[in-house]
């Protein structure tokens, strides 16, 4: 019923974290392309808040509680995702994530790190295990996933959350090699500042890390993110850099990466992390 030529023009999707922010953007924008959408949130209240966007607008969408860090969630995620399209999903947006920062390694608690990295990177861990079995079935279908600049610009006293980044960049190229040659694309998204409430929600401590954190508020609108990430797996593009200064930032950390750690390392220290 949903299905067409280009996946994200209208799509049977599951989006995470779709109660605001990024999340929230993909519904809407995939519902306006004629999608049906299944937002998935850890709060059912923001979840509904955008299905009801979503209709409002025309749309269709219904709202699962879940919590990407638990296994089992995903799973009835997945159950709840059939049961409403009546047959398997065509499209997985790996979104749901939590800022942390502030502190250096050795004084960041397991809390804060199993918190961080249950979410950022075993959230989409437990997305493509059981969505990727599913997707196999359609003879187009996409994968997105949402990491981070700080996935390849690893700065100080952000420990857990660059770690979960990177892992999520690793874990899309490896889905992308797999998935050569078959009808599904693999997308990694990586922004840098994007005007969301991930910091606002996150752990963050004073200091460098809260300074980009306020910089967020002021970052690109996640609607502009959404249509650059949907754009590039329609033509089946890996990486998506959105901003100018992400793709600078990816070009100088390839072509001289002791460089850029050098950099970051400076610059933390002139805003007062040591």
């Amino acid at each position: 019923m949903f299905l067409d030529r280009s996946i994200s023009r209208s799509s049977r999707a599951v989006v995470t974290g779709a109660g605001s922010g990024i999340g929230r953007a993909f519904a809407l924008e995939l519902a306006q392309r004629g999608g049906a959408v299944l937002c998935a949130d850890l709060s059912l209240d923001r979840a509904r808040e955008t299905v009801a966007r979503v209709e409002e607008s025309g749309g269709f969408a219904r709202a699962v509680e879940c919590d990407v860090a638990r296994y089992d969630d995903v799973e009835a995620l997945a159950s709840a995702a059939q049961q409403y399209f009546g047959q398997n999903p065509d499209l997985l947006v790996n979104n749901a994530g939590v800022g942390a920062g502030g502190r250096r390694v050795g004084d960041i608690g397991l809390d804060d790190w199993n918190w961080v990295v249950g979410i950022n990177l075993f959230g989409v861990i437990h997305g493509c295990e059981v969505f990727a079995p599913l997707l196999r079935t359609q003879s187009r279908a996409g994968i997105i996933n949402v990491a981070s600049a700080a996935a390849f610009n690893s700065a100080p006293v952000m420990g857990p959350y660059c770690v979960s980044k990177a892992g999520v960049m690793s874990l899309s190229e490896t889905l992308a090699a797999e998935m050569a040659g078959t009808g599904i694309a693999v997308t990694v998204v990586c922004p840098t500042f994007v005007a969301t409430n991930v910091a606002r929600d996150g752990r963050i401590a004073p200091g460098p890390a809260e300074f980009a954190a306020k910089r967020v508020e002021t970052g690109m609108t996640p609607e502009v993110v959404v249509r650059k990430a949907l754009a590039a797996n329609d033509r089946g593009r890996l990486y998506v850099m959105p901003q100018i200064d992400a793709k600078i930032a990816w070009r100088a950390k390839r072509l001289a990466p002791a460089a850029v750690t050098r950099v970051m390392a400076l610059g933390t220290r002139v805003m007062g992390a040591d």
